[in-house]
């Protein structure tokens, strides 16, 4: 395992991250207002979404979600009613903006 740190330092990954993180929790946090969002919560580049449950259904809204975001090409996972997100360290701004522009659509249309 020490290997891999010897590369994430060589390849600058966690500056790299450090500087990503202000705009990942922005990006996270402009879903509060998304429907059927409850609360937002992150730390560093680890976020999580939590969903209105369906009454009587929970989990059900969910597993939708993680549904229709993988139809559209967005990897997500959900634990409970919550959208659970952990980019890579490569990830970029542009793939941060398709992940939430993602999410908020597929939120709004679901029931």
């Amino acid at each position: 395992a020490l290997p891999i740190f010897d590369v994430y330092a060589e390849e600058g990954l966690f500056e790299r991250a450090r500087t990503l993180e202000p705009y990942w929790e922005q990006a996270m946090h402009s879903l509060a207002d998304a429907r059927h969002v409850i609360d937002i919560r992150n730390l560093g580049l680890i976020g999580g979404v939590e969903l209105e449950p369906r009454p009587g259904k929970p989990t059900q809204r969910a597993l939708e979600t993680f549904r229709a975001c993988f139809e559209k090409g967005v990897l997500i996972r959900v634990t409970g009613d919550i959208i659970a997100l952990s980019p890579p360290l490569v990830i970029n701004k542009a793939q941060i903006d398709r992940i939430v522009e993602t999410i908020r659509d597929v939120l709004q249309q679901l029931e």
